[in-house]
């Protein structure tokens, strides 16, 4: 069993503070991407609003999300001592199981896998955004 990633909130307030933190990184990685596209400053400012700023910020929060990466075995084990309800995403019939269980949330969220890890850590990271962090940030 190992920990992917930076960023494991405590308290809804942390989490709240890392997606503010987020906001001028964002603008800067949309501000660069645009310029990298070629988009002058009339198409600048008619394509770039604050729901694609917005969105850079929310991928930039949920890719830096601390999730742990093990066996179904693995998983099982945790799942079992866990104060979490846990929403599994994917296949029973897999063998790798990747979830995020924030300390202040009572929810948690687990993707399966066979393969695919990088697959599952970055559709697992975009989930626990939605369903437990959306709300909250």
């Amino acid at each position: 069993m190992e920990t992917e990633g930076q960023f494991s909130p405590t308290t809804a307030a942390a989490a709240r503070d890392r997606y503010e933190s987020l906001g001028s990184t964002a603008q800067v990685v949309v501000k660069e991407v645009a310029k990298a596209m070629g988009l002058d400053a009339d198409e600048y400012r008619e394509r770039v609003t604050g729901e694609v700023v917005e969105t850079a910020r929310d991928v930039l929060f949920a890719e830096s999300l601390s999730v742990t990466v093990g066996s179904r075995e693995e998983f099982e084990a945790w799942r079992a001592d866990a104060d979490h309800a846990v929403e599994v995403i994917g296949s029973e019939n897999v063998d790798n199981v990747v979830w995020h269980a924030p300390d202040f949330a009572d929810e948690a969220v687990a993707a399966t896998y066979q393969s695919e890890r990088e697959a599952a850590v970055g559709t697992l990271r975009r989930q626990a955004f939605g369903r437990l962090y959306s709300e909250v940030v």
